[in-house]
């Protein structure tokens, strides 16, 4: 089974495989997807910065344990083991700023 990438881009909601909390949402396509499957590691598409693997900067790479499709098949799920916090902030979701 794979994600539909023939429109492109698939979100990828990242999970912590312990708590259940939301980490991060990245997107994916055909390489990130062919590559997070044969490393076992979180890999990304961005406009921006292309290719990426989370943690090869940072070195908070992500262990993915299960990865999940959506009932349409265009958005991704992995539960993962994180080697340290998820964003950029430093912060270990990117999902802190509460709006009240």
């Amino acid at each position: 089974m794979r994600p539909d990438f023939s429109k492109g881009l698939v979100p990828a909601v990242v999970q912590a495989e312990d708590t259940g909390k939301v980490l991060m949402v990245a997107y994916m396509d055909e390489v990130a997807w062919d590559k997070t499957r044969a490393t076992g590691r979180a890999w990304f598409q961005s406009r921006e910065r292309g290719l990426w693997e989370k943690g090869a900067t940072s070195g908070n790479f992500m262990e993915v344990v299960e990865v999940r499709l959506d009932c349409d098949f265009d958005a991704v799920l992995l539960r993962v083991r994180a080697a340290g916090p998820a964003c950029h902030t430093g912060a270990e979701s990117c999902f802190f700023n509460e709006v009240g």
